[in-house]
């Protein structure tokens, strides 16, 4: 029996291209991590935010940065500390002695790409002051609305296990973020190699070995490209059906909403395109829905006790949804 072969109704050839580009200029520094840089791709074709999670020294900050320097946009970080005001973040109206007159001085979140380090360590009315701009795109001060130009995405980085000094995200932020990517340590082969590269390299720098190849112009486009790629009608109860176990599982607090739901169908489809499909499969669905719904959902204290992770009870609802043939 010959293997059926699949002819793909949009071209999505520049768009695989660009995807073995973006992990081999990575892969030139960060050693193993395939799949957080997979989820990357998929959260900045699908048009959203990265909540980036692992404990200090693991390539969190180096990543994002990593990314930036691949596309040809602006970039700006942001470290967030304790006494960091939201007009730190966001601007600031202020008095212009040449013409007289009050002018907008637009903070570093006016940028393509932004990384905000440790964004657990300010405190919530920082936090607050990304509410808008994260969800909508544009900036309101003294009640004039600034539009952000697009591609506009938020890397975010944090300690899971350092608490003092640190200020837990509300959960309506942690909404905003289309991933939350946790990463762990490397294997032994991995830190070998880490170790060799680093011997290697000398006094280069890790952003030199990267080069910038991806436009703004291309981001839009291959978001474009994404919205029409075709996801069975079965596929999207099936989505819809996983988001509906979050919501009645004696495990959880709190299940998810359906913004949850539109994320997965969204990066399923990011997903497939990378995968050189123009159509979504059940696995799409599967490898995105941890990102879509870890820092969604919210263990009972009961399950957080025993030392239930939120994974394990994704991994176990998802088991118990049939797959559609």
């Amino acid at each position: 029996m010959s293997e059926q072969v699949f002819e793909n109704r949009i071209d999505l050839a520049k768009l695989n291209e660009a995807a073995v580009k973006i992990r081999t200029e990575i892969g030139k520094v960060i050693v193993g991590q395939p799949e957080m840089i997979d989820q990357i791709m998929i959260a900045l074709l699908a048009d959203g935010h990265i909540l980036i999670e692992g404990v200090p020294g693991v390539a969190k900050t180096l990543t994002a940065k990593l990314f930036a320097k691949s596309i040809a946009a602006d970039f700006s970080r942001i470290q967030f500390t304790p006494d960091l005001m939201p007009s730190d973040v966001t601007g600031t109206t202020v008095y212009s002695a040449k013409n007289g007159e009050f002018e907008f001085k637009a903070g570093p979140i006016f940028s393509n790409l932004v990384l905000i380090d440790e964004i657990n360590r300010a405190p919530a009315k920082t936090q607050a002051a990304l509410f808008e701009v994260m969800e909508e795109r544009q900036i309101t001060v003294d009640g004039t609305t600034y539009k952000l130009d697009p591609p506009f995405i938020v890397f975010a980085t944090q300690n899971p296990i350092e608490q003092e000094g640190t200020y837990r995200l509300p959960e309506a932020q942690l909404d905003r973020f289309l991933f939350k990517i946790n990463v762990g340590y490397p294997s032994v082969k991995e830190e070998v190699e880490i170790l060799n590269r680093a011997h290697d390299r000398k006094s280069a720098g890790h952003l030199d070995a990267v080069n910038s190849f991806l436009t703004k112009g291309q981001i839009e486009d291959f978001r474009q490209k994404i919205k029409s790629l075709y996801i069975d009608p079965n596929l999207r109860t099936y989505i819809a059906e996983i988001i509906s176990k979050t919501r009645n599982n004696n495990a959880l607090y709190l299940g998810a909403s359906p913004r949850a739901s539109l994320n997965i169908m969204n990066a399923a489809k990011a997903a497939a395109a990378i995968a050189g499909r123009d159509f979504v499969v059940p696995d799409d669905i599967k490898f995105v829905a941890y990102p879509v719904l870890r820092h969604r959902i919210i263990l009972s204290p009961e399950k957080e006790m025993e030392g239930i992770t939120t994974d394990s009870v994704i991994k176990q609802i998802i088991n118990s949804v049939d797959v559609p043939r």
